[in-house]
């Protein structure tokens, strides 16, 4: 687990700037305190990391989550909300023990692959308001529409009256430094692979701020990152809030309802981002899917037991984990030890890091998630693949995760029962003579319900008098419904005088009854 410590450092580095925005930011958007976001964040790398099986996942508070927690903290009050975050907790590793994470491999790669660029592509575009210094949106919303009546596009007109001089010569110094590392520097010598670019660009970010400050060319402080400053121990131990467990909140229907809210959203999200950072992963290892679910579910019992916000594996600082180089989850762990520490020790320092920084680097994770050529690659393999591709990103980007996702797999359900549909049997007719009437039905390996309806059409455009066989021998699999449907026409054949030939692994039959025996005997091996 340490041999890869000169690769996870680094990784855990960069991941430690990317989340810290990110939870004081989810915080604000869902009406808790900023702390309650730093616990969720330092929880959801310390403990989730810890027990996960994910080597490169890295789990906090959810943008996917804030609007379900703003309205339950406004409804239930922020200790009552708390016990529900436990109850989610609680029944997150249920569903563990109860193997769900299964879930998790019933999305198509097409939809993971959407997901992945459709992140991209909102995060990138985002970004672009707070690399320009307008940051009135908190860091981390990934929504198209917005409280506030706005969306992701009118923002990107609104931030041009808003434009902060010093906070453009930031994002451009930062983005400087990022490619030069990573494309220069990083290729000519060791020593740069070890110190992260991220980490170089932070650091001309506050000498910046420090030295320009007061100028015409300096950053105001609302482009600043805002962690909280206690004054004192006391001061500091005072954040920590603690959850109501009285018999009647316990009890309390919306209690349970958001606790189960949680636990259901959470948990979705969390096997769509281990999905995704799986795929992202080098490596290409496999995630348990219900581990993962036990490390969530006693990440958010903590995070709830001492005042934290729901956690959920995210994609955003995943991917970030990712490219910045990280072999181990041991990444993920140092950047919540990170986050504690520097809570902890030195808040002042934090509070001088410019927004425009992180978005630079939020700027270049977006762009790697969405490059050019992963949409080049999904149109060379077909429109099954590319049609619900582009439509997961079309959802994520003008509505959210979750919907976007949801529309991905619909298209490609309907695309399996459009195959489906297609590829449960083939009917030729012979070229024996010119006006020949022998028809073959030569039936699929697995012939279920959902492809009677063509089959049955396929019988029904047969001609009168017309000699139909029908091959099972390659049939492994056949519903009753299907059996049903070759029972109920051969009485129909007799009328139309259509002969009937059924021929399977053990021979030929002109008897339906056989056949029709047959096929439940068949079944019933198989069963």
């Amino acid at each position: 687990m340490f041999k890869h410590l000169n690769k996870d450092i680094p990784a855990s580095i960069v991941v430690f700037f990317v989340a810290l925005p990110l939870c004081l930011g989810i915080a604000l958007a869902s009406g808790a305190p900023a702390f309650s976001g730093l616990i969720a964040g330092i929880i959801g790398g310390v403990v989730v990391g810890a027990i996960s099986g994910s080597q490169l996942g890295v789990s906090g508070p959810a943008a996917g989550l804030a609007v379900i927690v703003l309205g339950a903290i406004a409804n239930l009050g922020f200790e009552q909300f708390l016990v529900a975050v436990v109850i989610g907790g609680v029944l997150q590793i249920l569903l563990g023990v109860l193997k769900a994470g299964v879930i998790g491999y019933y999305f198509p790669s097409s939809v993971i692959k959407g997901m992945l660029a459709g992140i991209g592509i909102i995060i990138f575009l985002k970004q672009i308001p707070h690399a320009f210094g307008y940051d009135k949106d908190y860091e981390g919303e990934l929504q198209f529409l917005q409280a506030d009546g706005e969306n992701t596009f009118t923002e990107l007109f609104n931030m041009l009256d808003y434009i902060s001089v010093g906070a453009v010569i930031v994002t451009l110094i930062s983005l400087a430094i990022l490619l030069l590392w990573e494309f220069v520097l990083a290729k000519k010598s060791k020593i740069f692979t070890i110190i992260p670019g991220p980490l170089v660009a932070v650091v001309a970010g506050v000498v910046y701020y420090v030295t320009m400050q007061g100028s015409n060319l300096g950053i105001a402080e609302e482009h600043l990152v805002n962690v909280p400053v206690p004054e004192s121990f006391d001061d500091f131990t005072s954040q920590f809030t603690f959850p109501n467990f009285s018999f009647s909140v316990i009890t309390n229907y919306s209690v349970l309802l958001t606790g189960a809210t949680i636990a259901i959203v959470a948990s979705l999200e969390t096997l769509l981002c281990v999905e995704a950072a799986d795929k992202l992963d080098p490596q290409k290892r496999v995630t348990p899917t219900n581990r993962e679910l036990l490390a969530q579910g006693t990440g958010n019992i903590i995070s709830g037991l001492i005042g934290g916000l729901p956690i959920t594996q995210v994609i955003v600082r995943s991917s970030a984990n990712v490219q910045s180089g990280a072999k181990t989850k041991v990444s993920a762990i140092l950047h919540g030890f990170f986050l504690l520490i520097s809570v902890v020790t030195i808040p002042v320092l934090l509070n001088m890091i410019p927004l425009a920084v992180l978005a630079a680097i939020l700027l270049v994770v977006g762009y790697k998630l969405a490059k050019p050529s992963l949409f080049k690659k999904m149109w060379s393999l077909g429109l099954t693949q590319f049609v619900p591709f582009i439509v997961t990103i079309l959802g994520i980007v003008f509505t959210d995760l979750l919907i976007g996702i949801g529309l991905g797999l619909a298209v490609g359900i309907i695309v399996i029962l459009l195959n489906s549909y297609k590829n449960s049997h083939f009917l030729h007719q012979e070229k024996v003579a010119a006006n020949s009437k022998n028809y073959q039905l030569e039936l699929a390996e697995e012939v279920t319900f959902l492809n009677k309806g063509a089959i049955n059409r396929e019988l029904q455009q047969l001609p009168n008098g017309a000699i139909l066989e029908i091959n099972a021998q390659k049939v492994k699999s056949i519903d009753y419904d299907v059996i049903e449907i070759l029972d109920e026409f051969s009485v129909q054949a007799k009328e139309r005088n259509i002969t009937i030939t059924f021929v399977s692994k053990k021979g030929k039959f002109e008897n339906p009854e056989s056949y029709k025996k047959f096929f439940e005997k068949e079944k019933k091996q198989i069963a």
